[in-house]
C-alpha cells in the first residue's frame, strides 16, 4: 500500500512495532516443536496481513486462540488488531468487518458405513450433526436445521471425535478443513453438495474506524492486484472450495 507507512489510520501500529493477527482452531495447527502452520482462512489471513506488515516496516504477530468466540473476545480487550472471520449477522453486533476477501462453502462429513448419500437427507429425526459450536458453519446450521439434533462442541477435533467415535452421524465444517478431517477416517465420505456457504472478512474491535478503512482499503488493492487469488492458488485452496469473494 503506497505511503502506508505514514498512513494516520495506522499510527499506533506502527508506533507498536507490530499487528496482531488472531488465529482460532481449526485456521492453524502446531507442530511438536511449536511451529505454527495456518490452514484454510488462516492461510490467506496469514499471507495477507504478513504481505502488509511488510509494507509497514513491522512485524506480523500471530496470536493464538480455540475458537471464534474466544478470538473475537481477544480482539474486543485489545490483545490483536485483527481476526480473519466468517461474516454473520449476529457477529456485526460483537465487530466491524472490512470489505470481503473469500468465500468458501460448507459441507457434511459422514463415515464408511453411514447411508446417507445426499445433503437432503441429513435433516431428518433421528440425525445428529457434530459441529464446533460458534463456528460460522454451527450458525448456518442453527438457521436451516429443522429435525435432525446439532450436536455442539468446544473444538473441531472434538467434533470429529463423535463421528469417528459413532457418536453421531454427521460432522460438519468448511468442505476444506473436511478434506483434512476425511484423511484421519478410512472409508469416510463428504457429501457432494454443500450446505451453505460463508464470506470471510477481517474483524477489527468496535470503535476501531480508521484501522477499518485501512483494511478495507488494503483488501481491496490486494483483490484488484489478485495477491488473494494467488494465494488462494498457492496454498491450493481453489481446489479445495475457495474463491476470490
Amino acid at each position: 500500500m503506497n505511503n502506508s507507512a505514514v498512513d494516520p489510520r495506522v499510527a499506533d501500529i506502527i508506533k507498536a512495532g507490530a499487528i496482531k493477527l488472531a488465529l482460532f482452531l481449526p485456521q492453524y495447527s502446531k507442530t511438536s516443536d511449536g511451529s505454527l502452520t495456518p490452514h484454510g482462512a488462516g492461510v490467506v489471513g496469514h499471507r495477507l496481513i504478513g504481505a502488509l506488515a511488510e509494507g509497514l516496516g513491522i512485524e506480523m504477530q500471530i496470536v493464538e486462540q480455540p475458537s471464534p468466540p474466544a478470538a473475537i473476545k481477544t480482539l474486543n480487550a485489545g490483545d490483536c488488531d485483527l481476526l480473519i472471520l466468517g461474516v454473520e449477522e449476529s457477529r456485526e453486533k460483537l465487530v466491524e468487518f472490512s470489505l470481503p476477501v473469500i468465500q468458501f462453502d460448507f459441507a457434511y462429513l459422514v463415515s464408511a458405513n453411514s447411508a446417507l448419500k445426499e445433503t437432503e437427507g441429513v435433516d431428518c429425526p433421528g440425525c445428529r450433526i457434530s459441529v464446533p459450536s460458534g463456528h460460522a458453519s454451527w450458525m448456518s446450521l442453527k438457521r436451516s436445521i429443522v429435525h435432525a439434533e446439532i450436536v455442539g462442541t468446544e473444538i473441531p477435533d472434538e467434533a470429529f471425535a463423535l463421528l469417528r467415535d459413532g457418536e453421531v452421524d454427521v460432522f460438519a465444517l468448511p468442505r476444506e478443513q473436511l478434506i483434512n478431517y476425511a484423511a484421519l477416517l478410512p472409508g469416510s465420505r463428504i457429501l457432494s453438495k454443500g450446505f451453505g456457504y460463508n464470506v470471510g472478512s477481517f474483524a477489527v474491535a468496535k470503535g476501531r474506524e480508521q484501522l477499518l478503512t485501512f483494511i478495507s482499503d488494503f483488501v481491496e488493492e490486494a483483490k484488484a492486484s489478485d495477491l488473494v487469488k494467488r494465494i488462494l492458488d498457492d496454498a491450493e485452496l481453489t481446489s479445495r472450495g475457495f474463491d476470490v469473494a
